[in-house]
């Protein structure tokens, strides 16, 4: 007969960790399809603004003890998305979630990550900062535009390259013929390169200038482009100066043709207009920002990373190493 223990009551098994993903208003183009993907229910949020601009949160799930991830990329608008994505975090820990994961595919900001002149904000390390205050235990973020962002943060972050999907689909569509990978400045050569191995080609560079902010000017190209399948490879496309520039000077120098491979797609001002113009023949980027039915013109094709995140958020769910998707 078993030994009872007096002052004990027989407790239930311990329950695992449940698994919820949210989207914020700028992430629900890709909630839905990764909650699918993870064969989960999509949680739910209520987000209202309020006449003075103020934003109203609420979590419409049970998320106590759970591992709870939401995505919202900090785009246009960047402060309303940015402020939404806090008071979402702010509202889980409230809620007792164990563990708060937030999937920024795309990180506002990020370009002010250094003081290049005096009395300037250092704007990258503080939105790190707030949204790690907040009460976010972790972070998933895809293709920053420095690296160095993510010791920005004091909790872990995973930084995700969204390499392996554009490759896919540019070998999936025949597009990976006679090419030759082009990095749109000498900042970006070790993006390109990561590209130039994944697909066995050789690698070109644009030498340019700067003279003001969303100003480019190609001054050089460093390689052989002639006759070739430029492919041009860049983390975003924001106005898109740098790349119509640059496409421009490659068919001036001899190269058959253009495409365009960008992670983010900003689309920021006279971004479409000049895209139209370009002799750029394809853009394609991925979902990590949603982009409106209007600016997806012909040239433009979307990948979608809903699986690459899905992944992701499996493999931290379940303890599992994340670097292995791209070893």
């Amino acid at each position: 007969m078993a030994e009872s223990k007096p002052g004990f009551m027989e407790l239930p098994p311990v329950i695992p960790t449940k698994l919820i993903v949210f989207g914020g208003s700028a992430g629900r183009h890709l909630s839905g399809d990764v909650s699918r993907s993870l064969g989960i229910e999509e949680g739910k949020i209520e987000v209202q603004r309020f006449a003075d601009g103020e934003t109203f949160v609420k979590i419409l799930n049970n998320v106590r003890g759970a591992d709870a991830c939401v995505i919202q990329p900090t785009c246009t608008p960047v402060n309303d998305n940015l402020m939404e994505l806090l008071l979402v975090i702010d509202a889980l820990k409230r809620a007792s979630a164990e563990n708060i994961t937030v999937v920024v595919p795309y990180f506002g900001y990020a370009r002010q990550d250094r003081k290049e002149q005096g009395r300037v904000a250092l704007s990258a390390k503080l939105a790190a900062n707030v949204i790690t205050v907040a009460g976010a235990t972790r972070v998933i973020t895809l293709d920053l535009h420095s690296a160095q962002i993510q010791g920005f943060f004091d909790i872990p972050v995973d930084h995700l390259v969204a390499g392996p999907v554009v490759v896919k689909y540019i070998m999936e569509h025949g597009m990976g013929e006679d090419v030759i990978v082009v990095s749109p400045d000498v900042g970006n050569v070790k993006r390109a390169r990561n590209y130039a191995a994944r697909l066995n080609s050789p690698l070109a560079i644009i030498d340019k200038r700067r003279p003001e902010p969303n100003i480019s000017e190609v001054v050089n190209i460093i390689g052989d482009i002639d006759g070739k399948n430029c492919f041009m490879f860049d983390d975003m496309i924001d106005t898109a100066g740098t790349v119509c520039n640059g496409a421009e000077a490659l068919i001036a120098r001899g190269a058959r043709e253009v495409n365009v491979c960008a992670t983010h797609a900003v689309l920021s001002g006279p971004a479409i207009e000049r895209l139209e113009a370009s002799p750029i023949k394809k853009l394609i980027v991925t979902n990590s920002i949603p982009i409106p039915e209007e600016k997806l013109i012909s040239k433009i094709e979307v990948v979608s990373i809903a699986d690459l995140l899905a992944e992701t958020i499996h493999r931290i769910h379940c303890h599992l190493s994340v670097s292995e998707l791209f070893d």
